[in-house]
């Protein structure tokens, strides 16, 4: 029969009633642990409240880092790795950012207003690109997108930070930390034919 460690019997202390005078045996500590972990896997994950967006800026927040980092074959969406509730947390935490940034998502709302006459949020597909595709791009971008362009690259930025520093994003990257190197026989040999050397 597998022992219970410290953490499982933590966690099963504060999932379970408590038996009366801790008589339980290990196979019953351990299915409890069990039926516990199973209840908090089953249990719906509540909704994130958002400390600093609105309803409908949290929903166009998550558009607009979904479409920057979009689902793929190598890991999931921004929304996936909580980038929308990141940018809540930073929102809320550095007020000097936070008049930027409702004042982008306006610009934004109102660049699909004048162009298509709805806001972002019910404009198609096709439609969100063409708006993010002027402002995406400072070098050519329009004069007249200066704000829009300022807006979208500090919210791109963001969007990379909460990602790339999520589990999702440290997993999509592949990165293994500091890995020891028993024996230094120097440099790799495709590197160095790459460098030309």
């Amino acid at each position: 029969m597998p022992k219970i460690n410290r953490r499982e019997l933590l966690h099963l202390l504060g999932a379970a009633p408590l038996a009366a005078g801790f008589t339980w045996t290990e196979a019953e500590a351990a299915q409890a642990a069990g039926q516990a972990q199973a209840a908090r896997k089953a249990a719906p994950k509540s909704a994130f409240t958002p400390k600093f967006f609105t309803a409908r800026e949290y929903t166009m927040v998550s558009a607009l880092a979904d479409m920057i980092i979009p689902r793929d074959d190598r890991s999931g969406a921004a929304t996936d790795a909580g980038v929308p509730e990141f940018m809540d947390f930073m929102m809320a935490d550095q007020p000097t950012r936070q008049t930027a940034m409702r004042g982008g998502l306006a610009w934004i709302d109102l660049e699909c207003q004048a162009r298509y006459d709805k806001r972002f949020l019910e404009c198609s597909d096709a439609e969100r690109t063409a708006v993010l595709d002027d402002i995406a791009w400072p070098k050519p971008a329009k004069p007249e997108f200066s704000a829009g362009v300022a807006f979208f690259n500090s919210f791109r930025d963001l969007t990379a930070s909460g990602f790339w520093s999520s589990k999702m994003g440290v997993e999509d990257l592949k990165y293994m930390g500091n890995t020891m190197v028993p024996e230094w026989t120097g440099c790799p040999p495709e590197a160095l034919r790459k460098l030309g050397l």
